[in-house]
């Protein structure tokens, strides 16, 4: 079986760098998905929504993904650093932290990797602490930094 034991803490470790890994798939971020996302949250900002004038006044030159939309991505565009083996259950712990550093415009491409900070016991379980990075393909920087914690029982 490929992968690392859920608690293995030492090997869950070895993982941590200071480096992201590989590039995962790339999915494209079309209006009729950021206009989905709107409809379902019903934060339909002009920004994000109305073409047309998001290519006449944003400073983007046209309409913008939300940046919950890239972050709700995350499970398509994989790029998850490890593969955790051996639990019953993997619960989304929280955020350590997430920042929105870039604008995903519509029609891009966006693609994510990942690096492994930390794994810690916490009760009967492991608590895993990865970094994520989605980016849009040729950008210079980020448009999102999630650092995710994973419970594994």
């Amino acid at each position: 079986m490929d992968g690392t034991p859920f608690d293995d803490i030492e090997a869950l470790n070895a993982l941590a760098s200071g480096d992201f890994g590989e590039w995962d798939r790339e999915f494209e971020v079309t209006q009729e998905l950021i206009d989905g996302f709107a409809a379902l949250t019903g934060d339909d900002q002009w920004i994000h929504v109305d073409v047309e004038r998001a290519r006449r006044e944003s400073p983007f030159g046209g309409t913008i993904a939300h940046g919950f939309l890239t972050l709700s991505m995350l499970p398509r565009l994989g790029g998850y650093p490890a593969k955790v083996t051996g639990h019953l259950s993997a619960t989304n712990y929280g955020a350590d932290s997430l920042r929105f550093v870039a604008p995903v415009p519509a029609g891009s491409k966006v693609r994510a990797r990942g690096r492994v900070i930390r794994a810690e016991p916490k009760g009967a379980g492991t608590l895993l602490t990865s970094e994520i990075e989605a980016r849009v393909v040729g950008a210079d920087k980020p448009a999102l930094l999630y650092r995710m914690q994973v419970l594994y029982r």
